[in-house]
């Protein structure tokens, strides 16, 4: 028996390990029971993972919600499932590809003609350690689609935010924008070898200090700007990393995928 002892234990530890770990970086619940009826809120990347639970809550809590992704049929097919399980018919797919100049602009036209105001854009949509791809319009796609995609759309909906305020801009960024470099001189990554994950971290953490500078540009005007590391969570935005191809981190990463709940309004 004693030999099953040390094999046993060791088992045992990890799991235990699996299980603190699973319920460090999921976080506790939200209890907040607060309503956003009459509110408009705009996400991108909304068909799947963090953006599609966002507006499955957001649903619930009675705002209008206009769902902007690159896929139109897949954001419709996620609209309807969101309509049928919250009964919130106001839960709209919007074509939006960040990765486009001219589908942005477009975006932004039909929001300003449909919607009287926008009171909460969350940014959301991102590509992480893609291959060396390029936008529509030639940028690097992890800067590009992370960054300046969001970047003009923010930028586009403004007017619109503050007319409606108060209201609120949502930039999610990552952790990994720690260890993100701004290389100024080449920002596109035309002059140098292509490293996928300092790519993903540079745009990162541009995410991060355009929020600190839309933050402080907007004082006053009832718009305020956050943005956020939503921590691990099981979604494709992994998906050219393999990280979900081991047993071990496909199990530590099956969390619960619960949006980022401090963007509701108090």
């Amino acid at each position: 028996m004693s030999k099953y002892i040390l094999p046993v234990s060791v088992i045992g530890t990890v799991i235990g390990v699996s299980v603190l770990l699973r319920d460090h970086v999921t976080g506790g619940a939200c209890p907040s029971k607060a309503k956003i009826k009459g509110k408009t809120v705009v996400i991108t990347g909304a068909n799947t993972g963090i953006g599609k639970e966002t507006a499955r809550d957001l649903a619930k809590r009675g705002g209008r919600i206009i769902m902007g992704c690159r896929d139109e049929e897949k954001c419709e097919a996620a609209a309807r499932e969101i309509r049928s399980d919250t009964c919130n018919h106001h839960v709209y797919a919007r074509r939006l590809d960040l990765a486009s100049v001219a589908s942005i602009r477009e975006f932004v036209s039909r929001v300003n003609q449909e919607e009287e105001r926008v009171d909460i854009l969350i940014n959301n949509a991102g590509v992480m350690r893609c291959p060396a791809w390029r936008t529509e319009n030639g940028f690097e796609m992890q800067f590009g689609v992370n960054h300046l995609g969001h970047f003009l759309l923010t930028n586009l909906l403004l007017d619109k935010l503050k007319s409606s305020a108060p209201s609120r801009i949502i930039n999610l960024s990552s952790l990994a924008h720690v260890v993100g470099e701004m290389d100024f001189d080449d920002l596109n990554w035309e002059k140098k070898k292509y490293d996928t994950k300092k790519a993903y971290c540079q745009s990162k953490l541009a995410n991060v200090l355009f929020t600190r500078e839309l933050a402080g540009r907007l004082q006053g005007t009832g718009v305020t700007v956050n943005a956020l590391h939503p921590g691990v969570v099981a979604t494709d935005l992994g998906r050219h990393t393999g990280m979900h191809q081991s047993q071990f981190s496909s199990t530590i990463l099956d969390l619960q995928t619960t949006p980022p709940y401090w963007t509701i309004p108090h």
